[in-house]
């Protein structure tokens, strides 16, 4: 799926669960970059494209170890032991990145190393995708336009 996408869909969670939030802006700013931070491993990501994760592509592949609930899971629980406010924000954005990558056609294998694979009918950048942002960027927001109603 494209960033945009992943942002969509990342906000609409940002803001059913942002009340909830003690810590707001840390909360907000976490599921943001963790919406899109699994596609550093792609060089053709606008995330992926940053000179500073060219190293990290020598060492995986796209869809691999970084698309994995197994790698979410783990930097999750490093976020609980050493900045909790962090832990279900970042769960949170990137586990919905994780889980509408398994819909596209090329689909992520959710528990690395285990190499059983999850994926969908998808195409990324096709018109379902399109309407899946589209749809979620009208969520968005019909959801902040109730805030101030």
């Amino acid at each position: 799926m494209m960033l945009r996408t992943h942002l969509a869909i990342g906000v609409f969670l940002l803001l059913m669960f942002l009340p909830q939030s003690n810590h707001k802006l840390v909360f907000f700013i976490v599921v943001l970059i963790a919406s899109a931070i699994p596609d550093v491993d792609s060089g053709f990501s606008k995330v992926g494209k940053n000179w500073i994760f060219k190293i990290l592509r020598w060492f995986t592949k796209h869809r691999g170890v970084i698309h994995s609930f197994s790698f979410c899971i783990v930097i999750s629980f490093l976020f609980w032991a050493f900045y909790p406010p962090a832990a279900f924000p970042f769960f949170l954005g990137y586990g919905i990145h994780l889980l509408i990558d398994s819909f596209s056609v090329d689909g992520i294998s959710p528990f690395w190393p285990l190499e059983a694979k999850l994926n969908g009918k998808l195409t990324t950048g096709g018109k379902a995708e399109y309407i899946l942002f589209v749809f979620f960027v009208v969520l968005d927001v019909v959801v902040l336009i109730s805030w101030f109603i």
